[in-house]
C-alpha cells in the first residue's frame, strides 16, 4: 500500500510540478497538461514498442509534452488567445495527434516489454514494490534537483518574477512572450515526461490517459501548500511533489476504504475537486489566522 501510494505521488508529482510552474509560478491558467499527460505517455509507449532505449523513450515524451506547451504559448502570445482557450484548443487537438502517435490504436500494452519497470524492479530485487519507488523517487529528486537550479539562474528568476510583475521583466529588458511560452512549454514538457513514467508503470498507454489530470495536479499544489508555507523556490518544487503524496494516499484510502461510506470509484472525481475547494479554504483560514495573529501582536508590542 504504503510503496504503491508513493510510486503513484512520485510519477504524478512530476506533473503537479508542470502544473505549478504554469497556475503558480507564471500565473497562467492551462489545461495543456490534459493533452501533454496522454501524448507523452503515446509518445514513450510508441518509442518503446518499436525497440527504443528507455532514457530516449521518456526524452521523447518530455519533447512531445514540450511541444505541445509551447504550442499553447505561441497562440497566446502571437493571437492573443485567453489562455484558457489557448489550452483548450490545444488540448482538443492533441487526442487526434495522440491516435497518430499510437498508430491509430487507442492504446499500447507495454506488458511484454517494458524496460523502464525492468530496472525500478532492479534496484532492489528482493523487494520490488519498494524498488519502484526507490527509483521514481531518484527520478522525482533529480527533476526537482534540476528545476532548482534552473529557477536559481538568470533566465529562471526572471520567469519566476513574470507571473508577479510583468513590467519588471519589460523593465529589465526581457520579452514577456518568450518567457511565457518557454515556462509553458516547460509545462507541458514535465506532464509528458509524467505520462511518459505513468504509462511504464501502469503497463499501457491510452488515449484517455489525461481526464482529470489537471484537477489532480491543482489539488496536489493546493495539499502541498496547505502542508506548509515557504517562499524558497526549492522548498516550494519539494512541497508539490509531498502534496502528490498526500493526494495520492487520499485517492488510495477512497479506492480502498470508501464503501465504508458507501463510496465507489465514480466518486473519486467528486473527491478530487472537494479537495482543492476544501485546500483553498483551509489556505484562506490559516493566512487569516497568521494575519489576526501578527496584528494582535503588534498591538501588544505598541501599548507597551
Amino acid at each position: 500500500m504504503i510503496e504503491a501510494v508513493l510510486v503513484e505521488g512520485f510519477v504524478y508529482g512530476i506533473m503537479a510540478l508542470g502544473v505549478f510552474i504554469s497556475f503558480r509560478i507564471l500565473d497562467f491558467p492551462d489545461l495543456t497538461a490534459e493533452g501533454a499527460f496522454p501524448l507523452g505517455a503515446a509518445t514513450a509507449a510508441a518509442l518503446i514498442a518499436a525497440g527504443a532505449d528507455p532514457f530516449v523513450a521518456m526524452l521523447g515524451a518530455f519533447i512531445a509534452g514540450g511541444l505541445a506547451g509551447a504550442a499553447t504559448g505561441g497562440i497566446y502570445a502571437a493571437l492573443k488567445v485567453p489562455s484558457l482557450l489557448a489550452g483548450i484548443v490545444v488540448m482538443t487537438g492533441l487526442w487526434s495527434v495522440n491516435l497518430r502517435v499510437m498508430g491509430g490504436k487507442a492504446n499500447i500494452p507495454l506488458i511484454m516489454e517494458n524496460p523502464v519497470m525492468d530496472a525500478a524492479y532492479g534496484l532492489l530485487p528482493g523487494a520490488p514494490d519498494w524498488s519502484a519507488a526507490l527509483f521514481f523517487g531518484i527520478v522525482a529528486a533529480c527533476v526537482i534537483a534540476l528545476l532548482a537550479f534552473f529557477f536559481q539562474t538568470e533566465a529562471g528568476i526572471a520567469m519566476g518574477a513574470l507571473g508577479d510583475n510583468e513590467a519588471v521583466v519589460v523593465s529589465a529588458g526581457s520579452d514577456p512572450r518568450v518567457l511565457r511560452t518557454a515556462g509553458v512549454a516547460l509545462s507541458g514538457a514535465l506532464c509528458g515526461l509524467s505520462g511518459g513514467l505513468a504509462a511504464s508503470y501502469q503497463g499501457f498507454a491510452d488515449v484517455n490517459f489525461g481526464s482529470g489530470i489537471v484537477a489532480a495536479g491543482i489539488a496536489s499544489v493546493m495539499v502541498g501548500e496547505f502542508i506548509f508555507r515557504s517562499n524558497r523556490i526549492g522548498v516550494q518544487l519539494v512541497r508539490v511533489v509531498l502534496g502528490s503524496i498526500a493526494f495520492r494516499a487520499i485517492m488510495f484510502a477512497g479506492r480502498k476504504y470508501g464503501y465504508v461510506i458507501g463510496m465507489s470509484p465514480n466518486d473519486l472525481r467528486f473527491v478530487t475537486a472537494a479537495l482543492v475547494i476544501g485546500a483553498v479554504a483551509a489556505g484562506r483560514l490559516k493566512a487569516s489566522g497568521e494575519a489576526r495573529r501578527g496584528l494582535a501582536a503588534a498591538v501588544a508590542r505598541t501599548s507597551r
